[in-house]
């Protein structure tokens, strides 16, 4: 079956807001079954993290349901390989509830009490609750996932659980920087941060990538090749969110300014900052180094020190050069035109999110 149709723009080309647009319609329907499964408990507390309801059960018309990138990934993966975007519905289904359980499972761990300015769902819910629903969503993304009746769902499924093993080691490397010194022998260097970041958030975005393309029917070579461009972009993606969490606009992010310098989190930006050891970033790891909460003033100067550091640029330096090995990967194998065309736009859109 030929690949769907798509908006195009009158310069011939379709706006990444248009195919994520595309790609939920498409992938809605089967989710929703999907989280209509589960047991009402968990089932609510999906629904709740997923923008559909509220803490109360009622529709939450206004929430945010989040991007849907890595969903978007899945049906262009499959697109790109010549296939019709609906056989890669599974695979997006199984990649957003797998997304979903980390965030829920990360929220209780980081103890953040805000996500797309909702609470989140240990907050409405409690811890236990929390956890046990993250639980429920892994079991259901592997099932939604085994269940499909098609030629590739046994190499699908072990692309899932080797995604999974790159992710759960991804967040325990993440918790347990944060036991580690700002400065000296034992402090987080950049690429140690960067390893993390393709476990925790590169592996998920070449994962739903390359499972649209098994689903897909595409070679072998074609899904390596998009698993590795879901990579390069979980790097950039990663990277953009460590700018937004120190220099995003809260209206955009829904997070308070400098809000991962206010919880002294080891990010990209903050730790090449670090790795420079000049004036700046021995002053900001002065700061960092203090007992007592940094306060407004506080968390401007820091923030001011890092760009002085070059931790800023550099940070953005890496955002091109990710999505750059990206676009390399894409152009390695023969890929539908129009579809290559709305990953590429999909990709920038990524940069520039961060102006």
């Amino acid at each position: 079956m030929s690949a769907p149709s798509t908006v195009l723009d009158g310069a011939g080309t379709t706006s990444a807001a248009e195919v994520l647009r595309r790609c939920r319609e498409l992938v809605r329907p089967a989710l929703a079954a999907a989280v209509g499964e589960l047991h009402p408990w968990t089932g609510e507390m999906a629904a709740f993290s997923l923008g559909w309801r509220d803490a109360d059960g009622t529709p939450a018309p206004d929430a945010s349901e989040g991007k849907g990138v890595r969903q978007a990934l899945a049906v262009l993966g499959a697109e790109a390989a010549g296939a019709h975007g609906s056989v890669a519905v599974p695979g997006a289904v199984a990649v957003e509830l797998i997304h979903t359980f980390s965030l829920l499972h990360d929220d209780v761990m980081d103890g953040d009490a805000t996500r797309r300015r909702r609470e989140t769902v240990w907050k409405a819910y409690g811890t236990g609750p929390a956890v046990l629903a993250g639980d429920a969503l892994f079991a259901l993304a592997v099932q939604t996932l085994a269940e499909t009746p098609t030629a590739a769902t046994g190499a699908a499924v072990r692309q899932l659980s080797t995604t999974l093993t790159e992710l759960v080691r991804g967040q325990a490397e993440d918790l347990s920087f944060e036991a580690r010194p700002w400065t000296g022998p034992d402090a987080v260097r950049p690429e140690e941060y960067r390893s993390m970041a393709e476990r925790k958030t590169g592996a998920l975005l070449g994962c739903a990538t390359a499972l649209g393309a098994l689903l897909g029917g595409a070679s072998t070579e074609t899904v390596t090749a998009l698993d590795r461009a879901g990579r390069h972009l979980g790097l950039a993606f990663q990277a953009v969110d460590d700018l937004l969490g120190i220099w995003g606009d809260p209206s955009v992010t829904g997070k308070p300014v400098h809000s991962d310098l206010r919880n002294r989190k080891k990010t990209h930006p903050v730790l090449t900052a670090l790795a420079t050891d000049d004036r700046a970033s021995r002053e900001l790891a002065a700061l960092l180094h203090s007992p007592t909460p940094l306060d407004d003033q506080s968390l401007l100067h820091a923030s001011r020190l890092i760009d002085e550091s070059g931790g800023r640029a550099a940070v953005l330096d890496e955002t091109r050069e990710q999505l750059a090995a990206a676009h390399a990967c894409l152009h390695d194998v023969p890929l539908s035109p129009v579809t290559a065309r709305e990953l590429e736009t999909l990709m920038g859109f990524l940069l520039h999110r961060t102006v």
